[in-house]
Formats: C-alpha cells, sequence, structure tokens
C-alpha cells in the first residue's frame, strides 16, 4: 500500500523542482525528453530501484497516445497559417514521396540485416519507425531562430505522417495473422480511407462546433474564466477518443481539429491553449520517465550489434537520403535539406506502434521492439542534444543568406 505512493511523491518532487528550473534548461542542449528519461534510468530498476511504476503495455500506451494527441492539437493550433500557406509543398513532398521512400528504404535495410524476420515483420518495422516525432522535435518548430517556413513545414510533417503510418500498420498487421487473405490491397485502400477520411472528418467537425459553441457561450458570459483553458484538453482527447472508437486515426483528427480551431480563433488564443500544453508536458514528462524506467534498462540488457546498426540507419541515411530525393527540383539549399532531413526524431508514435506490435505477439515482435526502443533512445539523445545547437546556428545562417521569409 506504500509503495504507490511513493513513486509518486518522488515524482510530485521532481517535476516541481524540475518546474523551478525548466526555462533556464530550455536554453541549453538538454532536452525534456534526455532529462525524463534519466531520471526513470537512475530512479528505476536499473539504477536506485526507488520507482516501482507497475508499468505494462496497456498504460504505456494510453499515456503515449494522450500525450501526443494534446501535442498535435496544440502545435497545430499554434501553426502560422499564412506561412505554411506559402510553403505546403515542402510537407506535402515530405509525406507523398519522402514517407514511402524512408518506408521502403527502412525495409531494403531490415531484410539485409535480419534474414530470420518474415518479409511483413520487415516492413512492420520500416513503417514503426518511419513516423516523425512532435514532441521530441519541438525544440525545433518552437525555436524562433529557425526559418519560420522550416518549422511550419517540419511541424506538419510530423503531426501527420503518424495518422498515415498507422492503417499501413494496421493492414501489415491483419497480413501476418491471416496470410491466405487476398484481398490486401483493398484493405490497405479501404483501412488508409477510413483512417484519413474520419480523422479528417472528425477533427474539423469537433473543432468548428466547438468553437462555436464556445462563442456563443462567451457572448452570454456563461463561460467561468477558470473553466476556458480546459476546453481545449477536452475537445482534444475527444477528437482522438471519437474517431479511435469509429475507426478513425486519433492523431489525425487531433491534427486536424488543431489546425482548425487555430484558424478560427483569432485572439486569446494563448489562454485557450495554455492549460493543453501544461497538460502535454506532464504527461510527456510521465511517458518519458516511464520509459527511462522501464524500456531503457530492457534495451541495454537485450541489444544487439545488427539492431544497434540498424537503429543509427534508421536516424540517419534511411531519413536524410529520402528527404532529398523528395525535395527534388525545390530549389533548397543542401543546408536546409540536411536540417530537415536530421530533425525527423522518433518517439511517441513509435512507443505506441511497439505497444501494439507486441502484444500482437509475433514470431519475433520482441526482437523488433528492441530495435524500436534502441531508435527512439538514440533518437532522444541525438536530437535532444543537438537540437538546440544546430537550431541557432541554422537560423543564424540562414538570415546570412537572406534565406528568412
Amino acid at each position: 500500500m506504500i509503495e504507490p505512493y511513493s513513486d509518486w511523491a518522488i515524482l510530485a518532487i521532481f517535476v516541481f523542482l524540475y518546474s523551478l528550473i525548466a526555462g533556464r534548461l530550455s536554453r541549453t542542449w538538454l532536452s525534456d525528453a534526455i532529462i525524463f528519461s534519466v531520471f526513470g534510468l537512475v530512479f528505476g530498476s536499473f539504477g536506485l530501484k526507488l520507482i516501482k511504476f507497475n508499468v505494462n503495455s496497456e498504460n504505456l500506451k494510453t499515456i503515449a497516445e494522450l500525450t501526443l494527441s494534446l501535442i498535435l492539437f496544440t502545435d497545430a493550433a499554434n501553426a502560422n497559417l499564412s506561412v505554411l500557406r506559402n510553403s505546403l509543398r515542402l510537407p506535402w513532398r515530405l509525406l507523398a514521396v519522402g514517407l514511402p521512400l524512408t518506408i521502403g528504404l527502412g525495409f531494403i535495410v531490415g531484410q539485409f540485416l535480419f534474414p530470420q524476420f518474415s518479409p511483413v515483420e520487415v516492413g512492420i518495422l520500416a513503417v514503426m519507425l518511419a513516423p516523425t516525432d512532435a514532441a521530441l522535435g519541438k525544440a525545433v518548430v518552437t525555436n524562433p531562430q529557425v526559418p519560420d517556413n522550416i518549422r511550419e513545414d517540419l511541424n506538419v510533417e510530423s503531426g501527420l505522417n503518424d495518422g498515415i503510418c498507422v492503417p499501413l500498420l494496421f493492414a501489415l498487421l491483419t497480413i501476418s495473422t491471416e496470410p491466405g487473405d487476398s484481398n490486401t490491397a483493398s484493405l490497405l485502400f479501404s483501412l488508409f480511407t477510413q483512417q484519413i477520411g474520419i480523422g479528417a472528418l472528425i477533427g474539423a467537425s469537433f473543432a468548428v462546433i466547438g468553437i462555436q459553441l464556445r462563442t456563443f457561450c462567451l457572448k452570454r458570459d456563461w463561460i467561468a474564466a477558470d473553466w476556458q483553458p480546459i476546453l481545449a484538453i477536452a475537445l482534444a482527447i475527444a477528437c482522438f477518443a471519437s474517431a479511435q472508437h469509429l475507426g478513425g486515426s486519433g492523431f489525425i483528427a487531433c491534427f486536424v481539429g488543431g489546425l482548425t480551431l487555430g484558424g478560427m480563433v483569432k485572439t486569446e488564443k494563448e489562454d485557450l491553449l495554455i492549460a493543453a500544453e501544461a497538460t502535454g508536458d506532464a504527461l510527456s514528462l510521465i511517458t518519458w520517465v516511464m520509459f527511462g524506467a522501464s524500456v531503457v534498462p530492457f534495451v541495454i540488457n537485450e541489444l544487439t550489434w545488427s539492431a544497434f546498426f540498424y537503429a543509427v540507419l534508421s536516424l540517419t541515411i534511411i531519413r536524410i537520403l529520402p528527404v532529398f530525393l523528395a525535395v527534388l527540383g525545390m530549389g533548397l539549399d543542401r543546408w536546409s535539406i540536411l536540417f530537415v532531413g536530421w530533425f525527423g526524431p522518433r518517439g511517441l508514435a513509435s512507443i505506441v506502434f511497439a505497444v501494439i506490435v507486441l502484444d500482437e505477439k509475433l514470431p519475433h515482435s520482441r526482437d523488433i521492439g528492441i530495435i524500436v526502443a534502441c531508435t527512439i533512445l538514440l533518437s532522444v539523445l541525438a536530437h535532444g542534444f543537438s537540437a538546440t545547437p544546430l537550431a541557432n546556428w541554422y537560423g543564424q545562417w540562414s538570415r546570412r543568406q537572406n534565406l528568412q521569409p
């Protein structure tokens, strides 16, 4: 009866102390994910053994999904739509060309490094590590040093690619459990259109109705001031849960809902979103602490050289080469292409996908989970350490080259 309270007491004290210096730490090369994961590692079963959270696949998946949904919603709501409209070609190139190339290249490399995997399992691995993470990329997309168009493009890419990968993952899982199914193409098309269509419809309609109701009640002074910030949290979770329940992508719903809200609310947007952003940060903290306490020790104990090598390639060549190919003919300079290519971190979406695949108990689910977890860990470190200094350098360089729009 005592242990759960001690876990929450330690976590609450850590949150309080971190909150006191969060502003100062945001100006260093230490990212939130690094600090939270290291805290979980040090205080968890691998280190001092003071935290004994009962981390299972279901609660880790739930927290990661809610965290990602809130981050996608608030990031989309804060997007600069005028800048985005002027540079829309890049995110669509990254999604329509870069994402399939990333999955294809990941599949080819996986076939070579993991001959014991079936082709479907290699495809599942490639899809799990294709989406980029809005949470780990936050230090870049919120850095005013980075040109607005690059920030908005990376934000849109990370907001949509995980939702696009969901139907691909489910289709491959269905093929792996029902290998005799001859309707693979129709299944994939059905899942893709259902996930994207329902998700976008739910997100847009919920946001429009929600903001109209808010305006109606504000005019009549029905909303208490301290309840206004709760609206965005409730709307984001409603978008996610409703889309998931109806067979759509909750992540697409949250991103589209956030974009719609951001386009409709012209004033006091910061006050409306502040609680949702804070809740997303708090859930992110818990997710990464759980990751550090339970997943990182598992990776350290089970890691193989082939898994490590694939993780390194996933964060470098498998990501950067497709970006180069996707932007051919757009006139982007090589440093901008490298910057966009490098900042494709893997995080919360891949955690959710890993939990889904582990629950399916494929012949090599455990090995796939190790590879994905290793990639996420390397991404937390590599992108966490490089985000602030590289974003600052790139911002200064782009201004010198008169690239700032």
